[in-house]
């Protein structure tokens, strides 16, 4: 079997099946060090159900036809009992990865906390390295993870649909402020312009300058253009800064966490009730080796 520097190298080339088989094994836990790349990453995230994927087929195909290299890493949800995950959004991208300039990689959340695991990092790099100048890294749209995609991206586009209940939630879980370009989807139908004007007049009451809002139909591809005008010139907001590290050292620990070998023996042990919580930390807490950069 290849080693993962092996299938480094000949990703490096422009073997795509080394590149699936290199993510994979970073997925799975392998640890690859590598240079830091200049590149660029996209976060899209939002309510599901409101066209993330569709919108992104049609980003994909204004960069592709720009002359950009595209990587889309798609995050679905994982089932807490099978451990098993749809993975279906490049079904709903339309043929946006059959472009030789286009990458689509579909990953399982794992359950980890946030629903984005550590290793998207490095897999970003990666991808950087292989020659992909335009990362996209799409969440599975609920929760936590609306606010840590902030930890992986350089920026961050909130998708939300006509219903105020997407918008509400939005607001519940954070995202709306930390987002850097706002997209009002499904723009065709009678409650959209309403939506877009809540949630101007919801940015209005924050500190800080606002998120455009922009009303876009992913299906005819209306507003899509301007759109990403303002995505390739929304400038790194420096309050996020702290936030972002925050997210992605919280990140690095969930990892060490649920990847540390004495986890299910103290998982059997809080359920039989032989051992507190606050005592498996400190037990687990004792054995880690912090040594290097957690995320490699």
């Amino acid at each position: 079997m290849s080693t993962i520097t092996d299938l480094f190298k000949s990703a490096r080339s422009g073997d795509r099946r080394s590149l699936s088989k290199l993510l994979t094994k970073i997925e799975s836990g392998e640890s690859l060090v590598i240079h830091p790349e200049s590149g660029w990453t996209l976060g899209v995230t939002g309510p599901p159900g409101v066209g993330k994927s569709t919108l992104i087929g049609r980003i994909i195909e204004y960069w592709a036809a720009a002359g950009q290299a595209v990587a889309v890493l798609a995050v679905d949800p994982t089932s807490p009992v099978s451990g098993g995950a749809f993975l279906a959004d490049r079904i709903r991208m339309g043929g946006a990865d059959s472009k030789d300039s286009v990458f689509v990689r579909s990953l399982a959340s794992r359950n980890h906390p946030g629903g984005l695991m550590p290793c998207l990092d490095v897999m970003c790099q990666v991808l950087y390295a292989c020659g992909w100048s335009r990362v996209i890294i799409e969440t599975v749209g609920s929760g936590q993870s609306e606010i840590r995609i902030v930890a992986f991206v350089d920026t961050v586009l909130l998708v939300d649909g006509p219903d105020r209940g997407d918008i509400i939630q939005a607001e519940k879980a954070g995202i709306l402020e930390l987002a850097d370009v706002i997209a009002i989807n499904k723009a065709d139908l009678p409650n959209s312009s309403f939506a877009a004007d809540a949630v101007k007049g919801a940015l209005e009451l924050s500190d800080g300058e606002a998120a455009p809002v922009h009303l876009v139909s992913a299906i005819d591809g209306s507003g899509v253009k301007p759109l990403i005008i303002d995505l390739e010139s929304s400038q790194p907001n420096s309050a996020r800064v702290v936030l972002r590290n925050r997210e992605r050292l919280i990140a690095s620990w969930d990892s060490v966490l649920l990847s540390h070998p004495e986890i299910e023996s103290h998982m059997e042990k809080l359920c039989d009730g032989t051992i507190t919580v606050g005592e498996a930390i400190k037990s687990m807490g004792s054995t880690i080796d912090f040594g290097g950069d957690l995320t490699d």
